[in-house]
């Protein structure tokens, strides 16, 4: 069992240096955990810490899936036969720049309840969840057989809140669940933060991603003895969309890390190997000012890249991890070779409007209601309404999050962002219905703004006239449906956005490959029924990763573009990726 003593961790009663790399199951497909794993020990790191999904672990309340993506204890058990041992960050928040900071959607549906608090709602769903997620979790302790030798408590709760009422009844939960390990917290080292986020008899983490001797010391001030660990050293950034796509170069990395191995401290590389947001998980910040989503890529140029290859920055680590444990470096696991299969048709098409008829009844409401209140979680909402009489002037989306199309008699009319302020144009409108697609494009994960962050819409007026009497269309569900009903589709020219199109490819060979999509605008793209994520022209991503082993020896590949069809529609996949404009 890991304990401290003094200054130091002491394993089995010797001494003993975490030198771990951040990588998360549920953003690697469970195919290529081997492979990712082993080149984590290559680089010369003995562990491997992991964040846990709530949101997906539990999408509907009481509905728990721990398989295939999600199977943690394989995961865990995979790295333990690699020799690694384990640090796992259960949340329940555990922001990741992943949707909501990983807390389920459905939290949302209820007003009162107050995320990340003591409150007693709220703390009866985490326990529910726990009593599902430690029972896997505590045989694969490293003094039960497994390799988990340290589990944190929630996650940087100092950015957030203060309720130690709260991160008490955590630690009470994980004791009560059987995990007898390691307990930690982690948090910035801003005196706020350490003081706010921390517990006193809980051992203290810092994050950060260079000066590591000011940010030790400002650890210090507030825990005087006990081993120094950063729990998040960072070596890239993520990306949000319309923004630069961050990329840390390899020699300002390999300073700040030498510096921190210089300090003789225990450490956490943030990320190790980023992955991809699959679906809807890309989260979202918020400025205060400017609501700021993430792209679909997590590649955070990181030390692997978002489809396991090696970075310069890779071999630079390995060469210095290395030689300050004094050990030879491990044989390095082949990288793989992504494959370009060419130009993919998309000569089937669905209009999103008329595929409704007959397949998905509306819900009657008598003003707009977020997507939560109707059992939703993610993706698309319509919300349809029908004009008696003449109107004229602007239509409004009050409390949008986060786009809009507006549409009358099927006619686009205008597209509105989160935080506009001027309206869509109608002119005159007689009698006509009104449709206007709302799309949540990913939950803000940090900060004050993350308990309120409800998609969708909260009222739609004309003028300064409240428009009452709606039927709502929640599209998540049904997007996935239409991935495996062929009857809606028909082949020829497709008429306007928005439209799903459809193509097919063959792939005897199996290997990683990259959907390129120019001259499509915005929306989502699906592979034989997996949602690979979003697509926006405004970038910086221009691609998105398809994984080998999505793949078969045929293929259908699915685009829902929401804003503009190009004139032939097809996409590209190409074997290099693109994530800068």
């Amino acid at each position: 069992m890991l304990k401290i003593n003094g200054d130091s961790f002491e394993l089995d009663g010797k001494p003993f240096k975490i030198y771990s790399g951040a990588m998360h199951y549920f953003r690697t497909l469970p195919q290529q955990w081997e492979d990712r794993l082993s080149k984590l020990a290559a680089c010369g790191f003995n562990c491997v810490e992991t964040y846990v999904c709530w949101n997906l672990h539990e999408p509907k309340k009481g509905v728990f899936n721990f398989e295939g993506l999600l199977d943690i204890a394989r995961f865990l058990k995979t790295a333990k036969e690699l020799g690694l041992y384990a640090i796992v960050r259960p949340g329940p928040y555990i922001c990741a720049e992943w949707e909501f900071g990983g807390l389920p959607a459905w939290l949302l549906a209820d007003d009162a309840l107050r995320l990340r608090s003591s409150e007693p709602r709220y703390l009866a769903h985490v326990r529910d969840f726990f009593a599902r997620l430690l029972p896997i979790l505590a045989p694969l302790q490293l003094h039960r057989g497994g390799n988990i030798i340290a589990v944190q408590i929630e996650n940087e709760y100092g950015s957030f809140g203060n309720d130690h009422e709260y991160l008490k009844e955590i630690e009470k939960m994980l004791r009560g669940g059987g995990l007898d390990c390691l307990l930690i917290t982690s948090d910035g080292t801003d005196s706020n933060m350490l003081s706010g986020g921390t517990l006193p008899h809980i051992h203290k983490t810092a994050n950060f991603g260079s000066a590591a001797g000011r940010n030790f010391a400002a650890l210090r001030k507030m825990q005087p003895n006990g081993p120094l660990m950063c729990m998040e050293f960072w070596d890239g950034w993520f990306d949000h969309y319309g923004e630069m796509h961050h990329v840390r170069p390899a020699r300002h990395f390999v300073a700040s890390f030498k510096e921190l191995l210089e300090t003789g401290a225990d450490f956490n590389v943030y990320m190790f190997h980023g992955g991809t947001n699959f679906g809807y998980m890309g989260g979202a910040n918020h400025s205060g000012r400017k609501y700021q989503p993430t792209v679909t890529s997590y590649d955070y140029d990181a030390l692997l890249t978002e489809w396991g290859g090696y970075t310069k920055k890779y071999h630079l680590t390995r060469k210095m991890l290395c030689a300050h444990r004094s050990i030879a470096p491990p044989p390095l696991p082949p990288q793989g070779s992504p494959k370009a299969y060419g130009t993919v048709s998309l000569d089937e098409y669905a209009d999103v409007f008329s595929s409704l008829e007959g397949r998905l009844e509306p819900q009657k409401s008598v003003t707009p209601e977020y997507m939560e209140k109707f059992g939703q979680n993610y993706g698309l909402i319509l919300y349809r309404h029908r004009l008696e009489g003449e109107y004229r002037g602007k239509l409004f989306v009050d409390g949008l999050h986060d786009r809009a199309w507006v549409f009358a008699d099927g006619r686009h009319m205008g597209t509105l962002w989160r935080g506009d302020s001027g309206g869509v144009e109608l002119g005159t409108l007689g009698e006509c219905t009104i449709d206007v697609l709302v799309e949540g494009m990913g939950r803000v994960n940090y900060g004050p703004k993350l308990p309120f962050d409800r998609k969708g819409a909260a009222q739609i007026r004309i003028g300064n006239q409240l428009l009452f009497g709606w039927q709502i269309f929640p599209l998540e569900d049904f997007c996935e449906e239409l991935q495996g009903k062929g009857s809606a589709y028909q082949k020829g020219t497709p008429g306007s956005a928005p439209c799903f199109l459809r193509g097919s490819f063959s792939a005897q060979e199996k290997a990683d490959t990259f959907v390129q999509l120019k001259g499509f605008t915005k929306g989502f793209v699906w592979v034989n029924g997996f949602m690979l994520g979003r697509y926006w022209s405004i970038g910086p991503q221009q691609t998105l990763y398809l994984p080998a082993p999505l793949l078969k020896d045929e293929n259908s590949i699915t685009v829902l573009e929401l804003e503009k069809l190009p004139t032939h529609p097809a996409v590209e996949l190409v074997a290099k990726p693109r994530l800068h404009r």
